[in-house]
């Protein structure tokens, strides 16, 4: 019975080891990808800030210009089919960069001096989105999750395999994107401050392969033994 013991707590080792060696964590090792020679993510500039998206509905008025006036639709790849002026790229844009670009398009051919206003028929609220190793992945209000601790907990907190000391956070700013490694457990214990997190903003937590190789041999323990000790030797 003990060597049996001993020849599944070798197992255990192994498998943890193997999987541990499986599960890559480099940082920077894709192409085109490169640490970046700062201390802390970048800010937004246009944080809440509307942007026009794909099959955004717009109320559009022209003063003076009935035909001109209406509601209007994107389309999915946000282009804006306009009478008069044809297809203009509106996504991405505010709504008043898209009134000006339609008063351009207009302005002297058709209309001496377009007053043009454009309104979104809604706003959705910005988002986060938090996945990975956590109870309840999703998308959340950024309004909610302000920092990243706040953002894990809204998802339910994390999982029984989450690695704590592997939780990502993606981020774009002017086009550039960025990627932030955090330790959650040092956060949460005062070691180090909660970075802030922003409306578009992606977490997402990693996953701890010792952790499920370990539950899966510990089921079979009991019919061997009443009690047993493992050393986490992958760990050390």
């Amino acid at each position: 019975m003990t060597s049996l013991i001993g020849r599944v707590l070798v197992s255990v080792l192994v498998s943890a080891s193997l999987a541990a060696c499986a599960h890559d964590r480099t940082v920077g090792a894709a192409p085109g990808i490169e640490v970046a020679d700062v201390a802390t993510l970048p800010v937004p500039q246009d944080i809440g800030v509307y942007t026009i998206g794909a099959q955004d509905t717009l109320q559009i008025s022209v003063i003076g210009s009935e035909m001109l006036s209406g509601t209007f639709l994107t389309d999915e790849e946000g282009y804006l089919q306009y009478p008069l002026v044809g297809d203009i790229l509106v996504g991405g844009k505010t709504p008043s960069q898209a009134a000006r670009m339609i008063a351009d398009g207009l302005r002297g051919r058709y209309v001496v001096n377009p007053q043009v206003s454009v309104r979104p028929d809604a706003i959705a609220a910005p988002t986060i989105s938090v996945g990975g190793e956590v109870e309840a992945p999703g998308t959340y209000p950024a309004a909610t999750s302000v920092s990243l601790v706040r953002a894990v907990n809204n998802a339910g907190g994390l999982s029984a395999y989450a690695k704590s000391d592997d939780v990502l956070v993606l981020r774009t700013v002017d086009g550039q994107r960025y990627i932030g490694a955090y330790n959650i457990e040092a956060i949460q214990r005062g070691n180090y401050d909660d970075p802030a997190i922003y409306p578009n903003d992606v977490v997402t937590v990693g996953d701890s392969p010792f952790r499920r190789t370990l539950e899966t041999v510990l089921r079979f323990v009991p019919l061997l033994s009443t009690s047993v000790i493992l050393f986490d030797r992958a760990g050390s």
